[in-house]
């Protein structure tokens, strides 16, 4: 399914967000179960799958790297559930050491100092990844696309760091 289709929404990484809510709002209201509970079961049916697909579209498109990764499928490059491993060497050292800065958080004098120090270190580079993940989907040819598809594997990890570096700020908190 294409979920810009759906949405009557250019297949473009640069969406207007706002647009979308009020499209998907608008899909939500004509779909939803309850418009079509007098209808036969056959529609009801229809109106409860309609709106799970409606749901799953809204979920990926507002999310920059879900957006990214169906536009790839759109394009004949699924990414979404591969296991693939980095080869670059100094994207992997600075993983690597990320990953020691957060470990070495609850040892820290400051910890709330180390923590936002290393939030702007992963937003700063969600920022710039995000940015040339944009510029590379803007041309639709097999390189940018790979291209495309290593910045979504690099960002994920700067995501999931995110992730980890919250987690850990609440277990501080509580």
């Amino acid at each position: 399914m294409n979920y810009f289709q759906l949405f009557n929404l250019p297949a473009t990484f640069e969406l207007d967000l706002t647009e979308l809510g009020s499209r998907y709002l608008k899909l939500q209201k004509q779909f939803h179960p309850d418009q079509h509970s007098s209808g036969s079961e056959r529609d009801k049916l229809l109106a409860v799958q309609q709106t799970a697909n409606i749901n799953d579209a809204y979920h990926s498109l507002k999310q920059p790297l879900l957006r990214a990764e169906h536009l790839l499928a759109l394009r004949g490059l699924k990414i979404s559930h591969e296991q693939r491993s980095f080869t670059d060497p100094q994207f992997l050292m600075q993983q690597m050491e990320l990953r020691e800065q957060l470990a070495d958080i609850d040892n820290s004098a400051d910890p709330d100092a180390v923590i936002d120090s290393i939030d702007r270190q992963l937003q700063q580079q969600k920022n710039a990844l995000l940015k040339q993940l944009g510029a590379a989907l803007v041309t639709e040819t097999s390189e940018q696309d790979q291209l495309a598809a290593d910045l979504i594997r690099k960002l994920k990890f700067f995501f999931k760091l995110q992730q980890e570096l919250e987690l850990i700020e609440q277990q501080l908190q509580d």
